[in-house]
């Protein structure tokens, strides 16, 4: 390391957001950047420790050290090839990951001051793709052929590992673009989707086919498969969200997340919709059912299109506040309370409340039948037992967005030239986790078709 005791005068100083009465008026990134001294005063800042939890705790084993190391120097190059040989899209990660090897640093432990890793990493790919070190690399073929079905983070992954092995990789995709839950469930005050499209445009010129419109089964793809398709990966994602099934549920303003979120970015992106399909908050008195990342993506687009006020609800407890929690020590993601930056821009947050009603006037969703409950031990071990506390109440909304998650996709057992990666195997998860089991199952296509 340059500057091995930089962290004990140099403290940490992140971008910060956009001033709130200005970013909630558009859809443009929330995030500021540092200039490069600074940000190169942050890469001083890493320790080179002699364990590296944050190579553990990332599920794509960056480097942080190396390429914090490469950044403070000014070897930018550097950093970005060090950056590069685990990370294939640290333009997505950098803006929206949610840094366990931040959580893991060893300076998170000593004084809750870790380094900007997930800030440094977005710093250098920026600064690569403007000083054009990223150009397109096009490799030799070895004359087979693979499809991937699903352009999210997994299959992108996946897709971009394959095509730099040498393989002719086709994409289809169901969508209109490409990028799935980055597209279609991130708002673009988190990711911008130009920063999609860059990346979108590399890969089609290092060789990449993609296809869209085409929901293909696999079935249909394996009977080609002899053929034309050596191996087929299935990165589909997680395609059904939990809902809530009590009565009212088929009210008008009763939606799932996605179904604004995936509309608001497409109406972003130039597509139009009729008075009768739009999802708005226009004007109403939002309730967010479900209190992790999606349900607070639902809030900051809420604020966007001018709603009047927003309530998140969760069923669990809420989380222990400060930057520890005793139930996970370090160097483990310590589960607590997280305020992200559209809760900062005005939402009343509540815990342990169970949904019992949607209630309605002429099919028109008029408020919510709610009660408080609590949580207590099961003396025969397991889930912990709800119990109501109190009365049931009501809270006013005229728009409900159901942020509860996703279900995991039951998959049949398919031939050994099909493999499944990301949320389809794995449930919903984490955009970095995805990013790992696409080229983890790239790995394993490869080893497969040589024969190992």
């Amino acid at each position: 390391m340059g500057k091995p005791k930089a962290f004990l005068n140099i403290g940490r100083q992140e971008a910060g957001y956009r001033s709130i009465h200005d970013r909630i008026h558009d859809f443009g990134e929330v995030e500021q950047t540092l200039n490069s001294h600074q940000r190169r005063e942050q890469a001083s800042r890493c320790m080179d420790c002699g364990v590296p939890f944050c190579h553990w705790a990332c599920p794509l084993g960056n480097k942080a050290p190396e390429w914090n190391d490469a950044l403070y120097k000014g070897e930018w190059e550097q950093a970005y090839r060090l950056l590069t040989s685990t990370n294939p899209f640290p333009e997505f990660t950098g803006r929206i990951c949610p840094a366990l090897c931040e959580k893991a640093c060893v300076l998170n432990l000593f004084n809750h001051e870790p380094t900007t890793n997930r800030e440094d990493e977005c710093a250098i790919v920026e600064g690569a793709f403007r000083e054009g070190f990223i150009q397109p690399c096009v490799p030799q073929r070895n004359g087979k052929k693979v499809a991937v079905v699903g352009s999210g983070p997994a299959g992108l992954a996946a897709a971009t590992a394959l095509n730099q092995m040498g393989y002719q990789v086709t994409v289809f995709e169901k969508n209109e673009a490409a990028g799935g839950l980055l597209r279609y469930g991130i708002p673009n005050f988190k990711l911008n989707k130009a920063v999609i499209d860059r990346r979108i445009s590399l890969l089609e010129a290092e060789g990449i086919e993609f296809r869209y419109g085409e929901a293909v089964e696999c079935s249909a793809l394996l009977a080609q498969s002899e053929e034309q398709y050596a191996a087929i990966v299935i990165a589909t994602g997680t395609p059904t969200a939990r809902d809530l099934n009590i009565p009212g549920r088929e009210l008008k303003g009763v939606h799932l997340a996605l179904d604004l979120l995936s509309q608001q970015n497409r109406v972003l992106a130039g597509m139009e919709f009729s008075k009768e399909e739009r999802v708005t908050a226009k004007g109403k008195d939002v309730l967010v059912i479900g209190g992790g990342d999606t349900g607070s993506d639902c809030i900051g687009t809420a604020h966007r299109q001018g709603c009047k006020s927003v309530t998140q609800i969760e069923i669990m407890p809420k989380p222990v506040e400060g930057p520890v929690d005793p139930q996970n020590p370090w160097p483990n993601f310590p589960r607590t309370l997280k305020t992200t930056s559209s809760h900062e821009e005005g939402c009343t947050r509540r815990w342990n409340i169970n949904t019992l009603e949607f209630l309605g006037k002429d099919g028109k969703l008029t408020g919510v039948k709610v009660q408080e409950i609590d949580w207590i031990p099961n003396p025969d071990g397991g889930r912990p037992i709800m119990t109501e506390k109190g009365k049931p109440e009501i809270i006013k909304t005229e728009l409900v967005l159901l942020a509860m998650g996703f279900l995991k996709p039951e998959h049949p057992k398919y031939p050994a030239n099909v493999f499944v990666c990301g949320d389809a195997a794995n449930g919903a998860s984490l955009v970095v986790r995805a990013m790992a089991s696409g080229l983890q199952t790239a790995r394993k296509v490869d080893a497969y078709l040589k024969g190992l």
